[in-house]
């Protein structure tokens, strides 16, 4: 997979991949228009161990687990020499991830919060990567707004290069916010290191709105033996 990846022509017609976790799907079912957002990624990888845990328990087919931060662990220092176009990440966030990948000719744009509900911004942004036409461009603004920000560049004709929409992957990677241990990652745990330490951001999302979607699994495999 991550062959595949660099592999790819850096002049390419703009293509992304997306990494959706329970938070994902559980909007995928309140939201059923975005799921076109997601079908026209080149890649889909899922990005919770404990979704795949809970299809393995139910029954359900076990997915692969390619969590956005491993992907970009991977990928970044496989990219030194070129470009590298960043958005979002706020500018001391971004100056740990550039000096902790010196070799990589990082380019950045960080736009304003509530870019889903600021078109100026937002058209501002889509311009920033079609201007930059880096081969790889991380989008680090959250979801969904990282997702249809990726769909609205895939489909400009000036659009080239392959895009990543990976979250906080990349704050990981520049060590501005540390990660869970491995053991805890494997086991479904990760969620709860994440929720320890940002509780007033996280609570609704892993409380509230995650398990909406494991109960959505839960009888997808129901539906599944009655038939």
């Amino acid at each position: 997979m991550l062959s595949r990846l660099l592999a790819r022509p850096p002049q390419a017609r703009f293509a992304y991949v997306v990494t959706p976790n329970a938070d994902h799907i559980e909007r995928l079912l309140r939201i059923p228009r975005l799921r076109g957002v997601y079908r026209r990624a080149m890649m889909c990888l899922l990005d919770s161990y404990v979704v795949a845990l809970t299809a393995k328990c139910l029954g359900l087919p076990q997915p692969e687990v390619v969590s956005g931060a491993d992907l970009t662990a991977a990928l970044l220092p496989r990219l030194a020499g070129q470009r590298v176009a960043v958005i979002g990440m706020r500018e001391a966030e971004f100056e740990l991830l550039a000096a902790r990948y010196p070799d990589v000719e990082f380019l950045h744009h960080q736009p304003p919060m509530g870019l889903l509900y600021n078109s100026a911004a937002f058209h501002a942004a889509a311009d920033f990567v079609c201007e930059a036409g880096a081969p790889f461009t991380f989008f680090a603004v959250g979801s969904p707004v990282q997702e249809l920000l990726a769909y609205a560049v895939a489909a400009r004709s000036d659009s080239v290069g392959l895009g990543l929409c990976v979250g906080s992957a990349l704050l990981f990677a520049g060590g501005s916010v540390s990660r869970a241990p491995v053991w805890m990652r494997h086991a479904g745990l990760e969620w709860l290191y994440r929720l320890a330490q940002d509780p007033v951001r996280l609570a609704g999302r892993y409380l509230i709105s995650d398990p909406r979607a494991l109960a959505a699994l839960a009888c997808a495999a129901l539906k599944q033996k009655l038939h």
